[in-house]
């Protein structure tokens, strides 16, 4: 695979996790530290998956393909309809994100690299190069992450966003669940 390809899956693969990252940057109550909780967990996450499918890629048929996506679809479109409901709550209590949501999410964002790691390094006979390969798209995913959650920042200081930010992550939540799950 040259760089040129494996760059633009690594791209395709971050997008997911960009997309719920400017999601979850909206967030009243996020800091730095969560924020960094959810680089790692993204690009760890996106790593792990990758290298799994590529090392066990020929053990699965066309089958498992398709219902991992759906799976992380239906939690990420969960999440989102519960952000979304939480913007008609009159009270705004402060909630706290644990570490079992920045796991979930991360693993729910990466599911997609299980299925191209099956799909694409299963070819693969050096180990390493997997991984060379694996630890590239986890970088990128990382990458990403961080840039989604500048964005978000900048979308926080608008007046009416910050107004309606528990709407909007919820509304962009539901729209990657339903895009995991049909398409």
């Amino acid at each position: 695979m040259s760089i040129i390809d494996l760059s633009l899956v690594s791209f395709a693969l971050a997008l997911d996790a960009f997309g719920v990252a400017i999601s979850v940057g909206l967030d009243k109550n996020i800091n730095k530290r969560i924020a960094l909780a959810f680089v790692f967990s993204f690009g760890f996450f996106q790593f792990l998956f990758a290298s799994m499918g590529g090392i066990c890629g020929s053990l699965f048929n066309t089958y498992v393909f398709q219902l991992p996506s759906k799976i992380g679809g239906i939690i990420i479109l969960l999440v989102g309809v519960l952000m979304f409901k939480e913007g008609f709550s009159e009270e705004k209590e402060v909630k706290k994100l644990n570490i079992f949501l920045v796991l979930l999410l991360g693993i729910c964002v990466s599911i997609d690299a299980l299925v191209v790691g099956f799909s694409t390094f299963n070819n693969i006979d050096f180990k390493s190069l997997i991984f060379k390969n694996t630890i590239f798209i986890g970088m990128t995913s990382s990458f990403l992450t961080v840039v989604a959650f500048m964005i978000s920042k900048k979308i926080k200081k608008n007046k009416f966003i910050n107004e309606y930010m528990d709407f909007l992550g919820g509304l962009i939540l539901i729209i990657f669940g339903l895009k995991m799950i049909l398409f």
